[in-house]
C-alpha cells in the first residue's frame, strides 16, 4: 500500500504552473459556491431536492488532471467539481439539472429527468450513432443506487483491455486508441459497504484492467459514522489483501491520501493513472479526511448527529480552506489576490444561477401567458366568466408555474364547456393536443431507441432450409447461429459462468473459444451483477457483448443493475446514450426450486426500457439473436431450458435470417378458443390442443414470442375476434405475466368487445415448483390442465354437447 508523503516538490512531477494552481483555487471556489447556492434554492422552492459536492473539490481537481480525452468516468452525485474541472459541465447546465430543465442542450446529461448531480456526457449524436469516444472526455450517466455505478465501472475498464488485447478491435479508432484508457470511479466511503462494490473490486483484480476507484472518505453515510460502515473504519486497510506484491504481479495498486493535501494529491493521481493506464493494474485511492460542510442533503442538517469537535475539525480541515493556506505558505499568491478570486468565482456562479432559471423559467411564463390569452378569449366566447375566471386567475398570476398547472387548468375548464360549440374552444383544444405531444417529448420519450438501428427497422429476413437437412439438437442451432455472429463482426464477445471452455452448460458455445479465443468467449467467476455490468461498460464504448446469467433464477443478482441502470439509460439521458447489451439466459421447466425459474412479473416490471424475448426453441432463439446483434437496443432472452436437446434443422442462413419483435405466430389455427402463450409452455399448449381436437374443440395457439414489446399489430385481438374465447397461459405465478398478457389483449387492444365468456387465466401455483417430476406436475401447468380449463368454456356455452367431466 501507498501512502503519499506530505512534502513539498511534489508538484514538480507534473509541472503545475502559477496560473495552473490559481485556475484550481478558482474553480474550487467556483463549485463550492454552486453548491451552497443550490441548497438555497432548494430552500427557496425553485428546485425539489439538492445533493452536492462540497468538500470533494481538491480531490477532484487532482482527479480532473490524470484524465485524458478517451478516459471514461462512472460515479456518483458528488462529482460536479470533477465535471466542471474536464470542461464537461458548466455552471448553467449545473443549475438546469437542478431545475429540472427539459431541454437536452440546456441539461446535456438528462434533459431534467435526474435531479441534481447526475451527470453524464452524450456519446451518442442527434441520430442515435456513436460519437468520436476516442478522442473526447466521457462520462456514464449516473444513477442514484448507492454503489451502483460499480458493475458499470468494471465494463468499461474492461473493453480498454480488448480493445488492447485483441488486434481485430484496433481498426474501431472511433471507440479506443489501441486500450490507452483509464476508467475512473468514484464512491463515497459509506457506499463501499454495499456488496456490489466488493464484488466489482473482485472482478477487476481478477481481471486486471485499468480501473481507478476514487473513495470520498468523509466519514459518515448520512447520519452512520465509519464505525458502523467498515471494518477497521478504513477501506483501504480492509482491502489491503488486494494490494500486488510487486510490478508484474496480479492485484491492486492501493493509495491512501489526504483530502485536503493538494500537492499530495496531483502527485497520487498522475501517479495512480500512469500505473492503470500503461500497465492495465486496478488502482483504488483512499482519499481520506474529506468533510462535507453542508451535510448530506437538503433533506436535513448534520449538525442533528456530528459533535462539536467534529463539526469545528471539519472547519479547519476544508480542503479550499487548507489550499488557500498552502498557497499562501508557498508564496504562490498573495491574500489579495485569493480574495479577488473567490469574489470573482461568487459572481460568475450568481451570474450563472441567473441565466439558468431565466433559460429554464421564461420560456415556461410565456407559454403561461399564451395559454391564458386562449382561455380568457375561451371565457368571453361562452359566457362563462363568473363561472371560472377564478380558475384562470389562478394560473394567470401564479408567480411559479410549471407546465402541469396549465395543462391540469385547461382540462379543468374544459370540463365545464363541454359539449359547447366555439372556436376558441377548438383553440385551447389545439392548444392541449400539442402540449400533450410536447409535454411527451419532453418527459416520455426515449424509452427505446429512436435510431436507424432501432429493432423494428431490422430488416425480417426469412430462414431457409435445405430440403432434406438432418435434424440436430437445438443447441447445435444456437453454436452456429453465434458461430456465423463471431465471424461477421469482431465486436462480438460473449462473457459468463462456464461459457468458455466447456461452451455454456448446455453447449451452445462449443468449440467457439478454441475458435475465436479467450478473449472472444471468456469464462467469469460467479458475480452475475458485475456480470451484467461488465457487458453495459462495453456496449457504453461501441463494443456488442452477449453477458449470460446461467440460470433465470439467478437474474436476482443483478435485477437491479438492469432495472436501475440498463433499462433506463436511454430515457435518462433522453437518447444520449446507449448500451445495446444482449443478456442471455435459460429458464422454465427444468428441475426442483431453483432451476426452473419463470419470474416473468417481476422481470416485466423491472426491465421497461429493454426488450424481453421468450422464443419457445433455439431456431426462433438463433433469429432473435440475430435481428439483435444489428440493433442498438438492450435486450434479455430467455431460452427454454428442456429445449437444447430437442431436434431442430439448422438454417442455411443461420447467421443472417431474422425474426421481428412483437410479432406472435399462430402455431395451430382454431375457432373455438385462443390460447396465448410462449416459450416451454407452447408444447403443452399443442399436446392439448390435439388432445381437444379430438373431442370436437377446435383450439387457436398462439405464441407471443417476445413479451416486450408485444404484439404491435394486435394480431390477438383477431384471433379472440374469431373465437369469442381467450385462455392466457404460462408458468409464472398467479396474477403474474398471465394478468399482464390480458391487460396487454383486452384493454390496450379492447379485444373485450369480442368474448362472448370470461377470460382465462392459467399459471404455476403461487409457490416455486418442488424437485421432481411430481413436483413439476403438480405445480405448472401441465395438458390437462390446459385441456380442462380450455373444455370448461365450451362446457358453459354448451352442455349438451360437452358435458361436465368430473
Amino acid at each position: 500500500m501507498s501512502t503519499t508523503p506530505e512534502t513539498a516538490d511534489l508538484l514538480t512531477a507534473t509541472a503545475l504552473r502559477r496560473e495552473d494552481l490559481l485556475h484550481d483555487y478558482r474553480l474550487g471556489w467556483e463549485s463550492r459556491h454552486a453548491s451552497l447556492a443550490g441548497r438555497k434554492e432548494v430552500f427557496m422552492g425553485k428546485a425539489k431536492f439538492g445533493i452536492f459536492g462540497d468538500g470533494k473539490e481538491l480531490p477532484q481537481l487532482a482527479m480532473a488532471r490524470a484524465f485524458r480525452p478517451g478516459d471514461w468516468r462512472a460515479g456518483y452525485y458528488r462529482d460536479q467539481t470533477f465535471m466542471l474541472a474536464i470542461g464537461e459541465l458548466t455552471l448553467t447546465q449545473y443549475f438546469a439539472q437542478l431545475y429540472a430543465n427539459p431541454d437536452a442542450e440546456a441539461d446535456p446529461a438528462s434533459a431534467g429527468r435526474s435531479m441534481g448531480g447526475h451527470f453524464g456526457t452524450r456519446l451518442l449524436d442527434e441520430d442515435g450513432q456513436f460519437r468520436d469516444l476516442a478522442n473526447s472526455k466521457n462520462s456514464s450517466a449516473d444513477i442514484s443506487p448507492t454503489a451502483g455505478q460499480m458493475p458499470r465501472l468494471v465494463g468499461l475498464a474492461y473493453a480498454s483491455k480488448l480493445f488492447r488485447q485483441n488486434p481485430e478491435l484496433h481498426q474501431f479508432t472511433q471507440f479506443s486508441d489501441k486500450g490507452n484508457e483509464v476508467a475512473f470511479g468514484t464512491i463515497g466511503n459509506a457506499s463501499t459497504s454495499e456488496g456490489v462494490f466488493f464484488e466489482a473490486i473482485n472482478a477487476a483484480g481478477v481481471l486486471q484492467i485499468p480501473m481507478l476507484v476514487s473513495v470520498w472518505d468523509d466519514h459518515y453515510g448520512i447520519s452512520v459514522p465509519a464505525e458502523y460502515q467498515t471494518t477497521k473504519q478504513s477501506i483501504s486497510a480492509i482491502l489491503a489483501g488486494f494490494q500486488r506484491e510487486g510490478e508484474g504481479q496480479d492485484g491492486f495498486e492501493i493509495f491512501v491520501v489526504k483530502g485536503w493535501d493538494y500537492p499530495a494529491l496531483i502527485d497520487t493521481y498522475q501517479r495512480a493513472a500512469e500505473v492503470c493506464r500503461t500497465q492495465h493494474v486496478p488502482v483504488l485511492i483512499h482519499v481520506t479526511e474529506v468533510t462535507q460542510p453542508q451535510g448530506h442533503s437538503t433533506s436535513g442538517s448534520h449538525e442533528r448527529y456530528k459533535s462539536q469537535e467534529r463539526l469545528g475539525w471539519e472547519e479547519e480541515h476544508d480542503c479550499l480552506r487548507k489550499m488557500r493556506e498552502w498557497l499562501l505558505v508557498e508564496g504562490h499568491a498573495t491574500k489579495a489576490e485569493l480574495d479577488q478570486l473567490e469574489n470573482e468565482a461568487k459572481e460568475t456562479v450568481k451570474q450563472a444561477r441567473t441565466a439558468s432559471w431565466n433559460a429554464f423559467f421564461n420560456p415556461i411564463k410565456q407559454e403561461r401567458d399564451e395559454v391564458v390569452k386562449l382561455l380568457d378569449a375561451l371565457l368571453l366566447e361562452t359566457n362563462t366568466e363568473n363561472e371560472l375566471r377564478e380558475m384562470v386567475s389562478g394560473l394567470q398570476f401564479n408567480p411559479a408555474p410549471i407546465r402541469a398547472d396549465m395543462v391540469r387548468t385547461v382540462r379543468r375548464v374544459l370540463r365545464q364547456v363541454r359539449g359547447q360549440r366555439s372556436a376558441a374552444r377548438r383553440d385551447l383544444l389545439n392548444w392541449l393536443e400539442q402540449a400533450e405531444a410536447d409535454n411527451a417529448d419532453r418527459y416520455n420519450s426515449y424509452l427505446h431507441s429512436q435510431s436507424e438501428h432501432a429493432t423494428t427497422n431490422i430488416e425480417e429476413i426469412s430462414a431457409e432450409f435445405a430440403r432434406n437437412a438432418p435434424p440436430v439438437d437445438g443447441r447445435e442451432v444456437l453454436q452456429a447461429c453465434f458461430d456465423a455472429n463471431f465471424r461477421r463482426d469482431p465486436t462480438i464477445f460473449a462473457i459468463g459462468e462456464d461459457v468458455g471452455r466447456i461452451g455454456d452448460v448446455n453447449q451452445a458455445f462449443a468449440g467457439l473459444q478454441a475458435k475465436f479465443g479467450e478473449l472472444r468467449v471468456t469464462d467469469t467467476g460467479i458475480r452475475e451483477c458485475t456480470i451484467v455490468g461488465q457487458g453495459i461498460g462495453a456496449a457504453l464504448r461501441g463494443l456488442r457483448p452477449i453477458a449470460e446469467v446461467q440460470y433465470l433464477d439467478y437474474l436476482l443478482y443483478a435485477i437491479q443493475i438492469l432495472s436501475d441502470d440498463l433499462a433506463s439509460l436511454q430515457y435518462r439521458t433522453k437518447g444520449g446514450q446507449k448500451a445495446p447489451l444482449i443478456v442471455r439466459t435459460r429458464g422454465h421447466r427444468l428441475e426442483g426450486i431453483w432451476h426452473s425459474g419463470s419470474p416473468i412479473q417481476m422481470i416485466l416490471g423491472s426491465i421497461r426500457g429493454m426488450q424481453l424475448l421468450v422464443p419457445r426453441n433455439m431456431t426462433q432463439a438463433a433469429g432473435f439473436y440475430n435481428t439483435l446483434l444489428r440493433s442498438d437496443e438492450p435486450a434479455l432472452v430467455i431460452e427454454c431450458l428442456n429445449g437444447y436437446r430437442l431436434k431442430e434443422q439448422i438454417p442455411t442462413n443461420v447467421g443472417e435470417f431474422t425474426l421481428p419483435l412483437g410479432v406472435p405466430e399462430v402455431l395451430r389455427e382454431g375457432s373455438d378458443v385462443t390460447v396465448v402463450t410462449y416459450g416451454s409452455m407452447c408444447r403443452i399448449v399443442l399436446d392439448a390442443a390435439q388432445q381437444l381436437a379430438e373431442v370436437g374443440i377446435s383450439v387457436e395457439v398462439i405464441d407471443v414470442q417476445t413479451l416486450l414489446p408485444f404484439d404491435t399489430q394486435h394480431s390477438i385481438a383477431d384471433s379472440v375476434r374469431k373465437t369469442s374465447r381467450v385462455v392466457f397461459a404460462d408458468e409464472d405465478v398467479p396474477g403474474g405475466a398471465t394478468s399482464y398478457m390480458m391487460q396487454q389483449v383486452l384493454d390496450q387492444q379492447q379485444a373485450y368487445r369480442y368474448l362472448d365468456a370470461q377470460p382465462r387465466c392459467l399459471s404455476a401455483q403461487a409457490h416455486r415448483p418442488p424437485y421432481g417430476s411430481d413436483g413439476d406436475y403438480f405445480s405448472k401447468p401441465n395438458a390437462e390442465d390446459v385441456f380442462d380449463t380450455v373444455y370448461e368454456l365450451l362446457h358453459e356455452a354448451n352442455p349438451k354437447q360437452f358435458p361436465a367431466i368430473y
